[in-house]
């Protein structure tokens, strides 16, 4: 079975979001609805259908994270050391070759990538057209906006 990757830090931040729905959110909900049981009739109790449905979709997350967290190969970046080379985990400076721009990037595991913070999926275009290359290299890929051309400025691994 193919083990998707993931960094340690997306690792230990999906570890706090499951222990959070567990041991505040789950009790929370669970008193929920006993209260709302509590008014009366529940065929007609909006606070009763209310907090089923969102224990629901806690349950649901619940399993989801544990799951992955069972199936996932955690990566220390740490111990990599691939010099200026990009492999998963790598943090990499990009320069937009048109207008100069810089951006800075990290590539992680599809579940913990987020790109607000600047966290892509080591599946996306960028990241696969990255993975390989070498500090200094140009590389071209195909964005939804059209393509795209960068130098790869830098290259480095933090934990």
């Amino acid at each position: 079975m193919n083990r998707p990757p993931m960094t340690k830090k997306g690792a230990e931040r999906l570890r706090g979001e499951l222990e959070r729905l567990k041991n505040q959110e789950r009790p929370r909900i669970i008193a929920a609805i006993a209260e709302a049981r509590a008014h009366g009739d529940l065929k007609e109790n909006a606070e009763y259908h209310a907090a089923r449905e969102q224990q629901g979709f806690i349950e649901g997350r619940i399993k989801e994270l544990e799951s992955v967290l069972s199936h996932a190969e955690v990566i220390d970046i740490a111990r990599l050391n691939a010099g200026s080379r990009v492999v998963f985990g790598a943090i990499v400076e990009l320069a937009d070759e048109d207008s100069g721009e810089e951006i800075v990037y990290q590539i992680v595991g599809d579940l913990e990538a987020d790109i607000k913070q600047r966290l892509i999926s080591i599946s996306s275009p960028l990241a696969r057209a990255l993975i390989g290359k070498n500090a200094g290299d140009s590389i071209e890929f195909q964005a939804p906006n059209g393509t795209r051309n960068y130098e790869i400025v830098g290259v480095r691994y933090e934990a």
